[in-house]
């Protein structure tokens, strides 16, 4: 992997990443871009003492915009956009309309491919390894700075999730804190370590592991599967077989065979509600795909895994977050989650 890092007009770093050591991307950004005045603030709710990020500058950002006015594209043709290169492989910068920013986080833009009209499942493996690696080099480098607790990846995929950009592109947030999900994640793990002197994450691969009927993908070090009790219509988890608490500590092994299950579960997805016969599925299946990595501190129980799940439930249907799941956190599920893992078997090649 070849690591070019650069600086936008408005002082906002940039890196390319490159398969080719040889590969030139220290383009200059010509745009008049005034200086970043970021003015995200985190408030915490005392109700509950979970932290709020308010950020009221991202109402400005760039929404739905045309094609050809796309800001993740490369520069060409005298329209200037987000990545200055006139080509690149992956390329990652800090968001214009960060959610955190100064001392309160960093938010980061992930872009899988030059190519507007792909998405990750489109990609080949060598470049589904080039952003594991980005993604990897990241998490290194953000857990590193001062004040950051946890570091967060994910990708969201569809106007159905909210995503006001088309181009194949997913997110880093590097939080100052620990997420509320992680911190009722480290209270489990604890509380199965005082009962059973186990860790939880690996017992939960290792009952997944012994349950047909959940089981989606297998390889020599990786395994996809359903949660016993998933929140979402069709959710799968995909865990390394050895525990480890964030991307930095995947061995070449584990990191080699990741592509091509990663981008064969995508595909799945993909096909799971085209295989209905249904025409008015015509576009590829919403989702969110989000990395679980333990924080700088109190997270030496967690395990590190990829969460995939999809708001649709059929493929004219979505699941809203209502009633019970907005205003409680109390989630109720329309799919059977032994039969999700079976449609999702079945979708396979």
């Amino acid at each position: 992997m070849h690591k070019t890092i650069a600086e936008l007009a408005d002082g906002r770093e940039i890196i390319y990443y490159d398969a080719d050591a040889n590969a030139s991307r220290a383009t200059p950004d010509p745009r008049p871009l005034e200086s970043r005045i970021d003015r995200p603030e985190l408030r915490r709710d005392p109700a509950t003492g979970d932290w709020v990020a308010i950020a009221a500058h991202r109402q400005s950002r760039t929404y739905h915009p045309p094609s050809d006015e796309c800001p993740l594209c490369p520069s060409r043709d005298g329209r200037f956009s987000e990545i200055p290169a006139s080509d690149y492989e992956v390329a990652v910068f800090e968001n214009r309309f960060p959610s955190l920013a100064g001392g309160a986080g960093r938010c980061e833009v992930v872009c899988f491919t030059s190519d507007h009209d792909a998405g990750f499942a489109d990609l080949g493996e060598d470049r589904a390894r080039l952003v594991l690696d980005a993604w990897t080099d990241r998490t290194r480098q953000l857990s590193a700075m001062t004040g950051i607790e946890q570091v967060y990846c994910f990708e969201n995929r569809g106007a159905e999730i909210g995503v006001t950009l088309a181009h194949p592109h997913g997110q880093i947030y590097a939080f100052p804190f620990a997420t509320p999900r992680t911190a009722k994640m480290m209270a489990a793990a604890d509380a199965h370590r005082a009962t059973t002197g186990n860790n939880l994450f690996e017992d939960l691969l290792a009952e997944a592991r012994a349950t047909p009927e959940r089981l989606v993908l297998a390889g020599d070090h990786w395994t996809a599967f359903v949660p016993y009790a998933a929140r979402w219509p069709y959710e799968v988890h995909l865990y390394p077989h050895r525990r480890v608490g964030d991307l930095t500590r995947l061995n070449d092994p584990e990191r080699a065979e990741f592509p091509s299950l990663y981008l064969e579960l995508l595909r799945r997805f993909d096909r799971l509600f085209i295989e209905q016969g249904k025409s008015s599925q015509t576009r590829p299946t919403p989702y969110i795909a989000a990395w679980h990595q333990a924080p700088a501190t109190g997270g030496s129980e967690l395990a590190l895994h990829l969460e995939l799940f999809t708001v649709r439930r059929t493929a004219g249907k979505l699941k809203f977050l209502a009633g019970a799941e907005s205003g409680m956190d109390a989630f109720v599920n329309d799919v059977i989650p032994e039969d999700a893992a079976r449609r999702l078997r079945e979708a396979g090649p």
